[in-house]
């Protein structure tokens, strides 16, 4: 039994198991039905071209847990930001941690999405939000929402300020041979409310793991919002990530994800304007080797007018690794007065790494300022004999270009901490100790 008929036999299973409303039956009913039609993605489709799942779903992947699994902060300590406080929610094998999360109702609520899915005083917001901007024609989110149960919910009320950043984590301990895990995060951010939120997938052995998730964002009008996805796991790991942010009147969203670790990783960023004056930004830093697969499939839907999108992402790649940008800006007739720019820097350390990089504009207002651009090129050996000259080794000067290369990205970081965090990632990357900060 191949893995998607093994999804599929285990359905009614799964909804056995937890409390179902009527609604959400029919809404995970029509997911599946859909995952059924589509099946997972291939390269015959255009937004897969560059990815393909094959090797990957070779993998006996267990569909749930056979036990709770419990693990040690001191074991994960290193993986949280415990420089400073933060609220924490934890899943270990996709099952929430209790000892390990801190969460809260105090002003805003950061606990768990099985609970909003299945308590009374949930349902209204439920019924507005969950599964609202997820592309329900997408296959893999389709898979999600059918098992959709155990996540973050995250709800920010109007004019609050989250009082420390929210890291969500995901652990995956490994007592499974193979382990397939489907989290869905919902996010609400008030009327002029703010939250930094902090994501990461990793796994603590070597038994590979599949994690297919789906997060859902809500920008009310002039809320802030801060997302830093670390996606810097073991290379057996497999990560589909599909975010889908929905934006109002004056929001500013900004999701910067860094990706060192993992086997394949695809993050799909979809951006939905519902206002003028919206702001969006997209930041990557890719830094892979071996036989890594990194694949960011961005849209920004601009459809409203006097709003802004700025995309930059850089990628730094090595041996036989592959990356891929798929970036498109879509501008609707009525979105004018619209700002939107892209940009994809790479550089290939190797002859056997790869980049495929295509940059798409659609537009159909007449009054705007849209560019887009991509560069594909090694380290300026110019600079390096400059640097070299003046006593810096070649392995320190290689690793300073390469930082310069991605300051931009790096300096979008609003943490401190996390900056540094990020820092300490890069130089381990790169093979050197900076003696300077980020």
């Amino acid at each position: 039994m191949d893995l998607k008929e093994k999804l599929i036999s285990s359905f009614m299973a799964f909804e056995e198991r937890i409390d179902v409303h009527a609604e959400l039956h029919d809404v995970r009913t029509a997911a599946l039905k859909n995952f059924e039609n589509k099946g997972f993605p291939s390269k015959k489709e255009e937004a897969w071209k560059y990815t393909s799942l094959n090797a990957v779903l070779k993998n006996d992947f267990t569909v749930f847990p056979k036990q709770e699994n419990e693990i040690q902060y001191s074991d994960v300590k290193k993986y949280f930001l415990h420089e400073i406080d933060s609220y924490k929610i934890v899943f270990i094998d996709g099952v929430f941690s209790s000892h390990l999360s801190a969460t809260t109702h105090e002003g805003i609520d950061v606990c768990l999405l099985s609970s909003a899915l299945t308590k009374p005083k949930y349902k209204t917001i439920i019924d507005t939000y969950f599964n609202q901007i997820a592309n329900k024609e997408e296959s893999l989110t389709s898979l999600n929402t059918a098992f959709a149960n155990e996540g973050a919910y995250i709800n920010i009320p109007k004019s609050k300020i989250a009082d420390r950043p929210i890291e969500i984590m995901y652990f995956s301990t490994g007592n499974e041979a193979a382990l397939l895990v489907q989290p869905r995060n919902l996010i609400i951010v008030g009327e002029n409310a703010h939250v930094q939120i902090i994501e990461r997938h990793q796994s603590l052995n070597e038994n590979p793991v599949l994690t297919n998730s789906v997060t859902e964002i809500f920008a009310q009008k002039r809320a802030l919002v801060d997302v830093y996805k670390i996606q810097n796991d073991n290379l057996t790991a497999n990560l589909i990530d599909n975010t889908y942010v929905s934006q109002q009147e004056e929001s500013s969203v900004a999701v910067n994800t860094f990706s060192f670790g993992g086997n394949l990783t695809r993050n799909n960023l979809n951006f939905y304007h519902f206002g003028e004056r919206i702001v969006s930004y997209l930041n990557g830093i890719t830094i892979i080797g071996e036989k890594q697969h990194v694949d960011h499939y961005t849209l920004v839907q601009h459809a409203t007018p006097n709003c802004e999108s700025h995309q930059d992402y850089k990628g730094i790649f090595s041996d036989r690794s592959t990356g891929v940008f798929n970036g498109k800006i879509f501008v609707e007739r009525e979105a004018q007065k619209t700002n939107a720019f892209q940009k994809s820097n790479n550089i290939l350390l190797s002859d056997k790494a790869t980049i495929n990089a295509k940059p798409q504009l659609e537009i159909f207002a007449d009054d705007v300022k849209c560019s887009h651009g991509c560069t594909i090129g090694q380290l300026d050996e110019t600079a390096m004999f400059y640097m070299q000259q003046r006593g810096i080794p070649k392995k320190e000067a290689k690793a300073l270009l390469m930082y310069a290369f991605s300051n931009a990205v790096i300096e979008s970081i609003k943490i401190p901490e996390l900056k540094q965090r990020i820092t300490k990632i890069i130089a381990t990357k790169l093979g050197v100790k900076m003696g300077f900060d980020l």
